[in-house]
């Protein structure tokens, strides 16, 4: 199956959300036409190449990438997200505290994998839309990650981008602070559509590249492989459906391996821009919430 790409969009701002395939990288196919409202229900399919090869030749409204609006494709998944997955994250996280450098470098070398609760659908940022820093937070940092889309069995049907943003001082100063740290207005950005039709393997060779610019200059840039990534993607999809059911499927994010230095911190107007090769470009500015 060759991969394409399902979004979400806009015609024009309030228009309301269209489901949308993308073909060669150009064409906008508004699958409203085709019958589909939900890019949900398609990732449900078992046979999802063949309806996307059938959709990609339907008849239907067309639009140029350019001319529309995109949406967060998250529609009504929970977003979850699991840590210490890179060599760097984990040097990362004790950096934050000796208090929490133990756990951490338990974690990384534990069987259990850490996953934990992000954002509800309704809160998650789209593409253009600002991601959120904390006015009690010292130390704002994006943390850009591949997203894996699993439908309601659990299976891994997609890719997408995520910005899993956090206030390390807050998570630095106590374990028990992560959810104000990591779950707060604008604090995930996921987008900007999903690339269906690619494997783990091809994910593996795909990098990753975060760069933030202020006042019309960069200001920090990095980059890294997503095959740095310690566990295997049905490891982490594995534990996050264990005693658990998603009626709507789930986003998972995989963990952050580019984590700017201590001295740095995010502010407003700032803009966040998040790449993985074999995906695209998630670009979001930056308020304080």
């Amino acid at each position: 199956m060759p991969s394409m790409k399902l979004c979400r969009f806009e015609v024009a701002t309030g228009s309301g959300a269209h489901a949308g395939l993308i073909v060669n990288d150009e064409i906008l196919i508004d699958l409203a036409g085709a019958g589909v409202e939900r890019i949900k229900d398609l990732l449900e399919r078992t046979d999802l190449a063949e309806e996307l090869v059938r959709l990609s030749e339907a008849f239907a409204a067309h639009y140029p990438l350019d001319g529309v609006r995109m949406l967060t494709p998250v529609e009504s998944q929970e977003v979850w997200a699991a840590g210490v997955t890179y060599l760097r994250s984990k040097e990362a996280r004790m950096v934050e505290s000796e208090f929490s450098a133990t756990a951490y470098d338990l974690v990384y070398d534990a069987v259990r994998p850490e996953i934990f609760f992000k954002s509800i659908p309704e809160k998650v940022v789209s593409p253009g839309e600002s991601v959120g820093i904390r006015k009690d937070a010292r130390w704002n940092v994006p943390e850009p990650e591949l997203a894996l889309v699993m439908n309601s069995a659990g299976k891994l049907v997609g890719f997408t981008i995520g910005n899993d943003m956090s206030s390390r001082d807050i998570e630095g100063e106590n374990l028990l602070y992560l959810p104000q740290a990591k779950i707060y207005t604008g604090s995930c950005a996921v987008g900007p559509w999903i690339v269906v039709g690619m494997t783990e393997d091809d994910a593996r060779q795909w990098t990753i590249h975060l760069e933030i610019r202020r006042g019309g200059r960069t200001v920090f840039s990095g980059e890294t492989r997503i095959n740095q990534i310690k566990r295997r993607f049905s490891e982490l999809a594995e534990y996050l459906f264990r005693s658990q059911k998603f009626p709507h499927g789930a986003v998972l994010l995989t963990g952050a391996g580019i984590v700017p230095e201590d001295t740095f911190t995010l502010e407003a107007n700032d803009s966040v821009r998040i790449t993985i090769s074999g995906i695209g470009t998630l670009e979001n500015p930056v308020a304080v919430v």
